[in-house]
């Protein structure tokens, strides 16, 4: 006779040990109850299965090894207690899931007796005991979530892989492996530690080249700093270890067809955006019925928007010059990507009512060799539209200055100069303190579209997340610097100490959109040099500079703009 044990986890879950004379079946016994219950089908199976070697017990050749028992034992699981409608083992199976809620077996007094007493009867437990069979206690969520991230998470390096690697490209030439650790962003690489006896970047070629010839293009190797290494390498710099994973892991993927519908969209909208703002700029020629509505908050009934139909041909030379901006950060982009064979996703345009736009989101699509090419791509984009900015608003200050021009200046009020410590000064310099110290001041229009141009690439020069200038930080500096950064940005655009008013929709656009760090490169140690780093520190500076604020008081002392109250 076989000894009867049934036993049940949750008020959702029931496993039964049942007896089946010389045979184990473990395969039909599993049903699905919807996508909740599945994770825990699969963890209670684990947890069968290891309750059967503790009451079955295994050889060294894990074969049955059946002492002491009177046959084997079947194993079932369902999603709920009591369910008639699973089929299987049909009236039997549901009797013992019905009749019993916890009934348990000592595994030890079965292996002392050698045969359990089948007219000993079981005893019966009306209130579940506390089981951790396979390590501590965990509750339905959690163990939903570890299932559940096992499920939809992306595929692990093969360890025959890693046995492979391990022996044949690691070796007491090259690097010498004493440890491995989970790598990636949820552990579905191996990262090797261990010893580097070489030139790094020589090593890490060799690494590479041999990869390539063991396991074809299914891996990549990153070359990274050691995590939580106590000192450097003695060849001098941080200490390095490499990581491998899966190309399909590794690799962004490539653009979808909505994600081409998605940034044409924007794009359209970036026009919309462009063109508002070239039809504020002419707001002392604007109805008084319309500037009323936008500007007093008491308005409430809508103006006739036809009125500004005859304004639209006059606010596009405003609207090409910050779309053209724009294109032309893109084109930096692109072009410094295209020899060092980096492949970028199309610009998914932000529409701004206040500058035209909040720039472009370009993400890499291909993972990049080392710092360098991701400091040069990076800079690339915000110097070109700096540079354009800058003819642009140079061009129109000029113009300013010339009374002949008067017919194509917009009056704008000049606390607008009050925005940019260094456009403020630049525009007091060449206009004059006369110009400057009014109520409105009469610019171009270029001088609008180089201000907003310069401003947006400011924002986008903002060292934090996979902005341009987080990833012109991270490549020069490092990850770890990257963070200080970060943290410094956000703390100074939240007390509006940058960008002033614009300085909340820009932080909460940087945390929607691009707060992650960019990935690491392939070489992710060497440095990139010394100019490099000087030309990101000066940019930084610079950013800094155009998005400082101008105070009441120094502004009323250089007489950037009429201030009235302090």
């Amino acid at each position: 006779m076989g000894t009867l044990t049934s036993c049940s986890f949750t008020s959702t879950l029931n496993l039964g040990f049942r007896s089946r004379p010389n045979r184990i079946d473990f395969t039909d016994r599993f049903r699905l109850y919807g996508r909740r219950d599945y994770t825990y089908n699969l963890w209670s199976r684990e947890l069968c299965l290891r309750k059967r070697h503790q009451i079955v017990g295994l050889d060294s050749d894990n074969n049955i090894n059946n002492r002491g028992l009177f046959g084997g034992f079947e194993c079932s699981a369902s999603g709920r207690d009591g369910d008639n409608d699973g089929g299987g083992s049909g009236g039997e199976d549901n009797d013992v899931s019905k009749e019993s809620n916890f009934a348990t077996v000592s595994t030890e007094e079965t292996a002392a007796g050698g045969e359990a007493d089948s007219e000993k009867p079981v005893a019966v437990s009306s209130r579940p005991p506390t089981i951790s069979p396979i390590g501590p206690a965990y509750n339905n969520f959690q163990v939903d979530s570890f299932k559940l991230m096992e499920l939809l998470g992306p595929e692990k390096v093969d360890p025959a892989d890693v046995k492979l690697i391990k022996d044949k490209l690691f070796g007491y030439s090259t690097f010498y492996v004493t440890k491995e650790e989970e790598f990636g962003d949820f552990g579905e690489g191996i990262l090797f530690l261990g010893n580097l006896r070489g030139n790094r970047e020589v090593v890490f070629a060799k690494l590479q080249s041999q990869l390539a010839e063991i396991m074809g293009d299914k891996y990549n190797l990153f070359m990274v700093e050691e995590p939580n290494s106590e000192d450097p390498d003695p060849r001098g710099g941080p200490r390095v270890s490499f990581g491998m994973l899966r190309k399909e892991v590794s690799e962004p993927g490539p653009t979808t067809l909505w994600q081409y519908v998605i940034a044409l969209l924007l794009f359209v909208l970036t026009i919309g955006s462009s063109v508002e703002l070239g039809i504020a700029s002419q707001i002392n020629r604007l109805p008084p019925e319309v500037v009323k509505y936008f500007t007093d908050p008491n308005a409430i009934d809508p103006p006739d928007m036809q009125l500004l139909y005859p304004f639209v041909e006059s606010a596009l030379p405003l609207a090409y010059g910050v779309l053209g901006v724009q294109l032309f950060h893109e084109v930096g982009h692109f072009l410094a990507a295209f020899p060092k064979k980096v492949k970028l996703s199309i610009p998914f345009f932000i529409p701004n009512i206040t500058l035209g736009s909040f720039g472009a989101i370009t993400q890499f699509k291909s993972i990049l060799p080392d710092r360098k090419t991701k400091v040069d791509i990076s800079l690339a984009g915000p110097f070109a539209g700096a540079a354009l900015s800058l003819s642009m608003f140079a061009v129109g200050l000029l113009l300013s200055s010339k009374p002949d021009a008067a017919a194509d200046m917009v009056q704008v009020p000049s606390m607008l100069f009050q925005g940019s410590l260094l456009l403020g000064l630049i525009s007091r310099a060449t206009l004059g303190y006369t110009a400057m110290h009014g109520a409105t001041v009469s610019i171009h229009p270029l001088v609008i579209a180089g201000w907003c141009g310069l401003t947006t690439t400011a924002f986008n020069m903002l060292p934090v997340g996979c902005l341009d200038g987080g990833r012109v930080v991270q490549g020069a500096f490092g990850k770890d610097a990257l963070v200080g950064f970060g943290l410094t940005t956000y703390s100074l655009l939240g007390f509006g100490v940058l960008g002033g008013p614009l300085s909340l929709p820009w932080g909460l656009y940087v945390l929607i959109c691009q707060r992650a760090a960019e990935k690491p490169c392939l070489n992710d140690v060497t440095e990139v040099g010394t100019w490099r780093r000087t030309a990101v520190t000066v940019a930084i500076f610079l950013v800094v500079l155009i998005l400082l604020p101008v105070w009441d008081e120094l502004a009323e002392e250089l007489g950037i703009g009429l201030v009235t109250t302090f």
